[in-house]
């Protein structure tokens, strides 16, 4: 299972350039065997980003996160109780974003590896690939 940040999502729909070569082929695997994911809060991250006016994607929220979500076969994780449990226990080095803490929390409750700008979150032990 391979789990995208929401940067990861961003870059992948609109600038596919900005990810690494590895993470590149690491989506390209995951989508091959419909094993591509994201928790829920991602969602949420790109709708404030677009309202914000700080990403323009060209069209409304619920048309881009649809089509990104289909582009892919992405499968939305839920925040659990035990996700957001593990959340709370992350190191601190990882972030005070809570969006981040519970993006890193699902990763390691499904045993996923997440592929993320944040450098941050290799603090948590999980296995992290770092976009550039």
């Amino acid at each position: 299972m391979l789990i995208l940040d929401t940067n990861a999502l961003i870059f992948d729909a609109l600038k596919p350039a900005r990810l690494s070569p590895k993470a590149r082929t690491l989506i390209k695997r995951a989508h091959a065997r419909n094993d591509l994911v994201c928790s829920d809060i991602s969602l949420w991250e790109i709708a404030m980003l677009i309202a914000k006016g700080r990403l323009d994607p060209g069209t409304s929220v619920r048309e881009f996160l649809s089509l990104v979500l289909t582009a892919r076969s992405i499968t939305v994780l839920p925040i659990t109780p035990e996700i957001a449990e593990l959340s709370t226990n992350l190191p601190d080095p990882v972030s005070a974003d809570p969006a981040d803490r519970l993006i890193a929390a699902t990763a390691i409750h499904h045993g996923a590896t997440l592929i993320s700008t944040d450098t941050n979150l290799a603090e948590t032990g999980l296995p992290l690939v770092v976009i550039g």
